[in-house]
């Protein structure tokens, strides 16, 4: 590394680090451990910055999900109302209210049992990872003989 003639070898303004001759060890370890510091401020402050960044985008899309869902729940809404409305030109509209009513909770009430069976404890226990922690426990106590 050249120097430029006009700055001092030792003042502030040179970055580079002395010769190896000139420093001991208790130099180089102070040097390692606030350089290993230093590394580890900078990677929490990316991780930081990185997370902030991911979390807004996460907050922006749950908002945009929810707007949606929002729309597309009074999209139904108004599609019920129509399913009511065409009805009731051949029935009372008592009765096409009832009539759709009964079918949309048919349907809710399918959606909701079979949501409830993938809930089930039996369907969320980890069957392969329990098997291989049998299997592993056996081979063990065999070794162990």
């Amino acid at each position: 590394m050249a120097l430029d003639p006009g700055l001092d070898p030792d003042g502030p303004d040179v970055l580079g680090p002395r010769p190896k001759a000139e420093r001991s060890i208790a130099t180089l370890l102070s040097d390692l451990a606030s350089e290993t510091m230093l590394l580890l401020r900078q990677e929490l402050a990316l991780l930081k910055a990185e997370l902030h960044e991911k979390f807004s985008r996460v907050g922006q899309g749950a908002t945009a999900l929810g707007a949606g869902a929002l729309i597309a729940y009074s999209g139904w809404l108004v599609l019920l109302a129509a399913a009511v409305l065409g009805l009731a030109t051949v029935l009372p509209a008592w009765l096409a209210a009832l009539i759709v009513a009964i079918i949309v909770l048919a349907i809710s009430g399918a959606l909701l049992l079979i949501g409830k069976s993938r809930f089930d404890s039996e369907s969320l226990k980890p069957e392969r990872t329990l098997r291989s922690l049998r299997e592993d426990e056996a081979w063990l106590r065999e070794r162990l003989r």
